[in-house]
């Protein structure tokens, strides 16, 4: 799980951001933690404040370790001061059980790496710096000693570069570093506002429904849909072009495509189970949804929350809906508040000593978490 990460000189992240996911020691909805990481954040923040920023920055790591989805879209401005700092700085800490894995890199853009490094359990694997006249990579996993120390190469990670040329040897440290390997390649960032997108996890573009119906998995998707309010009963018919499409059964000969007349709140809720497919089924391991119910209604919300507690994934929620700030479905440390270039569990945001009874909603309207 990610248990700390840190931004410096990215987008509007002027000074050094720290996102810390320790957990506080409440007992009660512990299936918002794991093994004293938060497992369930919930991010709120003004307009401009840079929630989505956020989600770029965690998954900047995406863009040079797999091959999956990057979207150079989402990283243009790429730095906060250009001109005076020509870099941005990036940490991250990984829990893995018991083991730690802490990664390190600079970059002057989305694609041109300067400085990694990285540890496991505190002791130094791989590193190099760019930014001298030499630019030999150390290698200490056992297996990669062969390896070309010489990297010139801007738009090459030295992580990347073990892992596809080296068949590691079978042990502790070499286990953890493909542990550490594997949460990357299975990152998933979505958002469904104006415009669907997604960074990481796999690569290219799927129409939602006939993904659905490949997977045969139009009755559950009508059962997920009834679950959650929406009261319907779908099927699969043809179109014009022969192919098959899910559509609104109204009995009998009587059907309307679903996407002709699913309101915009109904398309949000296709595109999440389009991913919660993947989800359920164990293929990702960090997912960060941006303004996740922008066209829910906050019972909806509440449900979306309550379906990913369930599951052995580690998600990060961007809202502005304060409906869902609540000790009923959540704890006061998964509640995150950003606000000028810091990001803050709202328990460490007042000196009061937060319980199950206090209404969080109440208290953050009252600027109680200021």
């Amino acid at each position: 799980m990610l248990e700390k990460f840190s931004v410096t000189n990215f987008k509007n992240f002027n000074k050094k951001l720290t996102f810390d996911f320790t957990a506080s020691d409440y007992q009660f909805n512990p299936q918002s933690v794991k093994e004293g990481v938060v497992k369930t954040a919930i991010v709120y923040g003004a307009n401009a404040s840079g929630k989505s920023n956020l989600g770029f920055a965690i998954f900047d790591i995406v863009q040079h370790l797999t091959d999956n989805e990057s979207k150079g879209s989402f990283y243009q401005n790429y730095l906060t001061k250009p001109i005076s700092i020509p870099y941005a700085e990036f940490e991250y800490c990984f829990k893995f059980e018991q083991n730690e894995v802490v990664y390190r890199y600079s970059k002057t853009n989305h694609e041109i790496l300067l400085d990694e490094f990285l540890s496991i359990n505190k002791k130094e694997v791989l590193s190099v710096k760019r930014t001298g006249k030499k630019k030999n990579a150390n290698f200490s996993l056992q297996g990669a000693e062969s390896l070309n120390q010489e990297i010139a190469n801007v738009n090459l990670s030295i992580v990347k570069y073990v892992k596809e040329n080296t068949i590691l040897e079978n042990n502790g440290n070499n286990a953890v570093f493909n542990q550490f390997f594997d949460f990357i390649n299975k990152m998933l960032f979505f958002r469904s506002l104006e415009h669907s997108a997604y960074l990481g996890l796999e690569n290219g573009s799927k129409a939602i429904d006939k993904d659905i119906i490949d997977q045969g998995h139009v009755v559950d998707f009508e059962k997920f849909l009834n679950e959650a309010g929406i009261k319907c009963k779908l099927g699969i018919a043809k179109d014009i072009n022969n192919e098959e499409k899910i559509v609104f059964d109204f009995g009998g000969d009587d059907s309307i495509s679903f996407f002709d007349i699913a309101s915009q709140g109904t398309r949000a809720m296709a595109l999440f189970y389009y991913w919660y497919q993947r989800i359920q089924s164990n293929k990702t391991s960090f997912v960060f949804i941006d303004e996740f119910d922008a066209f829910y209604h906050h019972n909806l919300s509440k449900f979306i929350i309550k379906k990913l507690q369930k599951i052995d994934v580690q998600v990060v929620f961007t809202t502005h809906n304060t409906d869902i700030m609540t000790n009923d479905l959540s704890r006061p440390d998964c509640y995150f508040i950003l606000n000028d270039n810091k990001i803050t569990s709202v328990n460490k945001l007042t000196d009061q000593e937060l319980r199950k009874a206090h209404n969080l909603q109440k208290l953050y309207k009252a600027h109680a978490f200021e």
